[in-house]
């Protein structure tokens, strides 16, 4: 695994970023929510990093809080048909506590009310 980078920012975009190691380039995927908490390009960077590595690619995602990583983590490794990009645009949609949250809420009101189902409330009661 490869934990974090710590280097300096080459290159930012809102979806991806370039840390350079020692002279090596690593192309990181980051979230909007990394993106806001970059430094300015040449400035040095110590980001958090996910090695997902498949059949034909070793790609690194970025973070730079704890909590962005373990949210990411956490959808990838226990949610049925999340990936990375999905578990990604989570994150750029929402922070890590309005995310936590919407789950917390959701769960409540599914124990309140177990008989109402997304069927239910999506249909217009205004009749």
């Amino acid at each position: 695994m490869i934990t974090f980078l710590d280097g300096k920012l080459v290159t930012a975009l809102p979806t991806q970023a370039t840390i350079d190691v020692g002279g090596v380039g690593y192309e990181v995927f980051i979230p909007l929510s990394s993106y806001d908490k970059l430094p300015a390009a040449g400035q040095p960077i110590r980001i958090l990093t996910h090695l997902a590595v498949r059949e034909d690619a070793h790609v690194l995602y970025g973070f730079m809080t704890p909590a962005e990583r373990d949210l990411f983590r956490l959808l990838v490794n226990n949610v049925s048909g999340i990936g990375p990009k999905l578990a990604l645009a989570v994150l750029s949609g929402m922070s890590v506590t309005n995310f936590k949250a919407a789950v917390v809420k959701t769960r409540a009101s599914q124990r309140s009310s177990p008989c109402i189902n997304r069927t239910w409330l999506q249909t217009d009661r205004r009749a």
